[in-house]
């Protein structure tokens, strides 16, 4: 089995199939950290970059994994002897916000009911 204090190899699989790694981490790493080094690596020729942290999701074993935990604490099977850990990337679409005229109050109101009963 393999020691705790030994480092774990990760690579990131970006949106499009490409990845950043494989890199060795400490155990003992947060998820935030992570994903600062993974912004640091973001290669320049991609057409969507994440600026900060929280436009990143990161997605092993099924679960989006949190800023504040290390990476030992996100790994859900434990100890896995030798191999790579792939973590997929996630950078939702920045939304633009619209800027809109009309307050709640001056939209119109909808009356009736729109229920189907089958």
């Amino acid at each position: 089995m393999a020691d705790r204090d030994e480092n774990v190899e990760v690579k990131f699989r970006l949106y499009d199939g490409s990845d950043i790694g494989p890199s060795k981490y400490a155990p003992s790493i947060t998820i935030g950290s992570l994903k600062d080094k993974i912004i640091a690596e973001w290669p320049p020729d991609k057409k969507i970059a994440p600026k900060t942290t929280n436009d990143l999701k990161l997605i092993y074993a099924g679960k989006i994994l949190e800023n504040n935990k290390t990476l030992t604490d996100s790994r859900p099977f434990g100890e896995l002897p030798g191999g790579i850990i792939t973590m997929h990337v996630v950078v939702p679409p920045s939304v633009p916000r619209k800027k809109t005229d009309k307050k709640l109050e001056e939209l119109p109101k909808k009356t009736g009911c729109a229920c189907t009963i089958m």
